[in-house]
């Protein structure tokens, strides 16, 4: 029998390549080895969102991104966290057995205290137990994450572990698929590749608008002119075509060092890479993007799958818990 995965990503609208190369192929590629499930994870948003009135389209069009990446409906169960509100109440008979001090001491939580000290809600403080809520009431068996991520999960162990050990087992101990998410840095070779920061390339640009962005990458910034041996070590630019280029990285590199192509070549190359890879991508997406509806419908169904485990879930839960349950009402009447 496949183990369950779970993985949830907040709405962030249209994914660039540093999505599709860290997180997005990796969701495709699980999906021949377990019985996945994607959850576009809304009230987590929430917590750090100040503004909502684009939460619906961005949520559209990230899993309009998804679905053409490669991540099948039939195959996965993809949703919207908030479609399934069961999650709600696992998160609240979680938070009863969670000490405070546990979540007081999660490094993110004073990061984003720091970040936004002006609403430190109790969202913030709760969204450990809520990450939990979204993994145990799926069963999920196997979560998805960089080295950096383990104490989130960690967390997430203990509080299900509490949980059985005080009503007696019903949630598997969620264990880290360790995944090389590479570190995508930005068209400024500085910081990680962001909207935020605006130097990202999105997977659905086109190819003139991919172009037009690479030409403004930071490149080998000790090489001042064509004739300048480069350093490709710490250009950005040739960091992208390990992803993009891998066949030619080699000879790219070589031409580099001895500058024989320049940092203006190198990019026509990495951009002529990048819209090659992404043809495929582009085709799909105008495809299922031309079926009004469509993605509405992979949503809706994903969720009344979802729904179905987290029902049965619940129920558990509350027998385990000694909570009176509607279906008891018949025999108290």
């Amino acid at each position: 029998m496949r183990k369950r995965v779970f993985s949830g990503a907040r709405p962030t609208g249209r994914q660039h390549i540093g999505n599709y190369v860290g997180a997005i192929q990796n969701y495709v590629a699980l999906q021949d080895e377990y019985d996945c499930v994607y959850c576009i994870v809304d009230i987590h948003a929430l917590t750090t969102l100040g503004n909502t009135e684009s939460i619906r389209e961005d949520t559209h069009e990230m899993v309009l991104d998804w679905l053409a990446a490669g991540i099948d409906p039939q195959r996965s169960i993809i949703f919207v966290q908030s479609h399934v509100p069961q999650v709600m109440e696992l998160h609240t008979l979680f938070s009863m057995v969670t000490p405070l001090g546990w979540l007081l001491r999660v490094p993110t939580f004073k990061e984003k205290v720091k970040m936004q000290p002006d609403n430190v809600n109790y969202g913030l403080v709760g969204y450990p137990v809520l990450m939990t809520a979204d993994i145990a009431l799926y069963k999920g068996e196997v979560v998805p994450v960089g080295e950096d991520q383990l104490p989130h999960l960690e967390l997430a162990r203990e509080i299900v572990r509490r949980f059985n050990s005080l009503f007696g087992v019903v949630f598997p101990e969620p264990q880290a698929k360790l995944t090389n998410f590479p570190l995508v840095l930005g068209l400024d070779g500085v910081q990680k590749m962001s909207k935020s920061y605006d130097n990202h390339i999105e997977i659905s640009a086109s190819p003139q608008e991919v172009s037009k962005r690479v030409m403004t990458a930071v490149t080998d910034p000790a090489r001042r002119y064509r004739s300048d041996p480069g350093h490709p070590e710490i250009c950005n630019v040739f960091r992208l075509h390990n992803f993009f280029t891998e066949a030619r990285v080699e000879e790219i590199g070589s031409e580099c060092r001895s500058a024989g192509i320049g940092c203006v070549d190198c990019k026509k190359i990495l951009a002529e890479s990048i819209n090659s890879n992404l043809k495929p991508f582009r085709e799909r997406r105008a495809s299922l993007a031309s079926k009004p509806g469509y993605v509405g419908q992979v949503l809706a169904d994903g969720a009344d799958r979802a729904e179905a485990i987290a029902k049965d879930t619940i129920r558990e839960v509350k027998e385990r818990m000694k909570l009176l349950q509607r279906t008891d009402l018949e025999r108290l009447r």
